[in-house]
C-alpha cells in the first residue's frame, strides 16, 4: 500500500499576517463599495505579507479568514450621519461594545464576528475599518459615479494603512 498525501483540507497554514478585506453586497450598488476596493487592489503588486480577501456578505464565515492576523484593513459601506462619499476610519470598539448581546448566525455581520474572535482567542492584533457613506443602495451592479470616482483613493488609504 502507498502513501496517500496529506489532505489539504486538515492542514492549516499560517494566514498572511496583514488581510485587506472587502465586504458588501455588489447587488446594492455603493454597499458593494468595499468588494469592489479589494477588485482594484487585486491588480497591484503588493508585499507577500499582505492578502487581499472577497468576504462578500459572508459574515461569520469570515473567522477562519481573520484569526491570528496582525492586522485587518476592512472596507465596508456604512450608514451614518455622513455626507454620501464620505470615508470614516475607525476600530471596531468604535461601533459597537464588546459585550453586546450575540445575534442569531444568519444575521452575524462583522463586528459579531469580531467579537466572537475575541472570545475565541484569535482576534487580529489590529482591526481597522474603512467605513464609507453609499449614495445608492438600490438593485444594481455599478457603484454611483461619485463612489465609483472615490475607490482610487480608498485604494491610497488603505496603501497607507499598510505603510503603517
Amino acid at each position: 500500500m502507498q502513501p496517500q498525501p496529506p489532505d489539504d483540507r486538515l492542514t492549516r497554514t499560517a494566514p498572511c499576517p496583514i488581510l485587506v478585506l472587502g465586504l458588501g453586497n455588489i447587488l446594492l450598488r455603493d454597499e458593494g463599495v468595499g468588494v469592489r476596493v479589494v477588485e482594484a487592489m487585486e491588480k497591484l503588486d503588493l508585499p507577500a505579507e499582505v492578502e487581499i480577501f472577497d468576504g462578500a456578505t459572508a459574515g461569520m464565515d469570515l473567522l477562519d479568514v481573520v484569526a491570528d492576523r496582525r492586522k485587518v484593513i476592512v472596507i465596508d459601506a456604512m450608514d451614518g450621519d455622513a455626507e454620501p462619499g464620505t470615508v470614516l476610519r475607525m476600530a471596531p470598539e468604535d461601533l459597537a461594545p464588546d459585550d453586546r448581546p450575540s445575534a442569531s448566525l444568519h444575521e452575524a455581520g462583522f463586528l459579531d464576528m469580531w467579537v466572537a474572535t475575541k472570545r475565541m482567542g484569535v482576534s487580529p492584533e489590529e482591526v481597522v475599518i474603512l467605513g464609507v457613506k453609499p449614495r445608492h443602495t438600490d438593485w444594481g451592479l455599478e457603484l454611483s459615479p461619485e463612489i465609483d470616482e472615490l475607490v482610487p483613493k480608498i485604494v491610497d488609504l488603505v496603501l497607507a494603512e499598510l505603510k503603517k
